[in-house]
């Protein structure tokens, strides 16, 4: 796994429908391993030659949006309410530093003061109407000169990688899976395959559905970021998938019943080339298959998934390891794919 790849990708801001700067930084790492173009939705599609033609169109995918925050109106004393752009917990929101429109404005998000709360509000959890982000404006005349209902709101965080391998940061979720993708187009491929770099999928597997439709693979291989539950409190099924046990291939979450074939083969091939391999110990979640595996006439689809704690917070926890079983996984897969 190429750790700097890995972290200018995280330190990039692109939420669901403003994945621009993401898609600008993809495309200068690959423009010179492929051909590709960007479709009217603002998906990459990218065609790599192999050494030999593949028997089977095979398409690697991952998404480069991340969850963040919307704009939605400006207050007469210049806070911003707001509106969650994919899966956030407000919970995780409150109080963190936060990047604000097109010029990066620094604020915060607020919420309530607890003495002036109620008890019914001090034991409930506080909703998006409820918070707000402060960038320091007195007025909404003064807010206005910086930011317009529409713009994004991103956390602010740093990308760490801890002596023993241990990656924390925004965005992991799927920004692990673009840096594989743009190492697997850097190689030398044994056969021909189809990358697509899909946005929105956040908010629904929207670029996925209209690049699956566009590309029409008979297989395809989705990378991921899924919920590890490795913490304290947690225990059996509940901790779903760990760190440190390699890449999670799930048989079922709730938009897919994943290939049973390709399901075991992944087990397999971890097993005869020392790859740490987990499956996900509930049926929970869901991912760009949902949409390409019923695009067209039907798609074989696999997802291989990094086991990531803190998943749509403002610091996601991983494992270098993890992540190059997930990259080492895809890579076997897809020549046996390519030859089904």
């Amino acid at each position: 796994m190429n750790k700097e790849l890995l972290r200018e990708l995280c330190l990039i801001n692109g939420t669901s429908g403003d994945e621009d700067k993401v898609r600008e930084y993809i495309i200068s790492k690959i423009k010179n391993y492929c051909e590709y173009r960007i479709d009217p939705l603002g998906n990459i599609i990218a065609y790599k030659k192999g050494i030999n033609r593949a028997k089977n169109k095979v398409m690697v995918s991952a998404h480069m949006d991340e969850v963040g925050m919307i704009v939605t109106s400006v207050r007469p004393d210049g806070t911003l309410t707001l509106s969650a752009v994919g899966g956030i917990d407000p919970r995780v929101a409150a109080g963190r530093p936060v990047s604000v429109g097109e010029k990066g404005i620094s604020g915060v998000i607020g919420s309530k003061a607890v003495h002036n709360m109620t008890s019914e509000e001090k034991n409930t959890a506080p909703k998006f109407g409820s918070i707000y982000a402060d960038i320091g404006a007195e007025s909404k005349e003064e807010a206005e000169k910086y930011v317009m209902p529409g713009d994004r709101v991103y956390f602010r965080s740093e990308f760490c990688i801890s002596m023993d391998g241990f990656v924390s940061g925004k965005a992991i979720d799927d920004r692990f899976g673009c840096t594989a993708m743009i190492e697997m187009i850097q190689s030398e491929l044994p056969y021909d395959c189809f990358f697509t770099f899909v946005v929105q999928e956040e908010v629904g597997l929207r670029g996925s559905r209209t690049a699956a439709f566009t590309v029409d693979p008979d297989l395809a291989i989705v990378l991921e970021s899924t919920t590890a539950a490795d913490i304290p409190l947690a225990s059996g099924e509940k901790r779903c998938c760990e760190l440190g046990k390699g890449a999670v291939v799930s048989y079922m979450d709730r938009s897919t019943i994943y290939d049973k074939e390709l399901y075991r083969l992944s087990k397999q091939i971890a097993a005869e080339n020392n790859i740490g391999w987990q499956t996900k110990s509930m049926v929970a979640g869901g991912n760009d298959s949902g949409a390409i595996h019923i695009s067209n006439g039907g798609v074989r689809t696999i997802a291989i998934s990094a086991p990531c704690r803190y998943l749509h917070s403002p610091v996601c926890a991983a494992r270098l390891s993890d992540l190059e079983d997930c990259e080492k996984l895809a890579a076997a897969m897809l020549e046996k794919m390519c030859q089904l």
